[in-house]
């Protein structure tokens, strides 16, 4: 087998064709469709959207993350942020909390409800992704997570990196 032959198309990774990419990107759209789809559900029946979720998965994450930290992990707008945090707030499942040592910032936890969502929400990925791991086999999920990272900009890798050794509280 080639070196750099794929383990089911005996893609050369160097020399992939424009339809071999097309069926790449469309295998992750429609990944993404299912990974999403049952977090969705969950939203869809509180009013909230995915905005709400990646809030709710990174303050998990990160518990005390800053607000400006969040922004910079999501790269949305401040209002747009700021939009969804007001309702996580008002709703009970985000606690915010003046900084000790600066108290312009803003430090963000998840209440115990907040907890609640956010364990059903990735309970669900969990599940799909441990499915799909198996499936695959350690090989592709390896490989898969390179392809992955290979895909984010610089600074997206960094926040990516940070958050998976434990950091990203900013």
């Amino acid at each position: 087998m080639d070196k750099g032959a794929g383990a089911g198309g005996g893609e050369t990774l160097l020399f992939l064709t424009d339809e071999q990419l097309r069926q790449g990107i469309e295998a992750v759209f429609f990944a993404y469709r299912g990974f999403t789809a049952d977090p969705d559900r969950i939203l869809d029946a509180k009013g909230y959207g995915r905005a709400h979720h990646r809030a709710v998965h990174f303050i998990h994450r990160a518990p005390g993350t800053t607000v400006n930290n969040l922004l910079a992990i999501l790269g949305v707008t401040k209002q747009s942020l700021n939009r969804v945090l007001r309702t996580l707030i008002e709703d009970g499942l985000v606690e915010s909390r003046i900084g000790r040592e600066d108290k312009r910032e803003r430090h963000l936890f998840l209440t115990p409800e907040g907890d609640d969502l956010e364990r059903a929400l990735s309970d669900a990925q969990r599940a799909r992704m441990r499915a799909a791991y198996r499936a695959a086999g350690p090989a592709a999920v390896s490989g898969f997570r390179q392809v992955l990272e290979a895909m984010m900009d610089p600074e997206q890798r960094s926040q990516y990196l940070s958050l998976r050794e434990g950091g990203g509280n900013g």
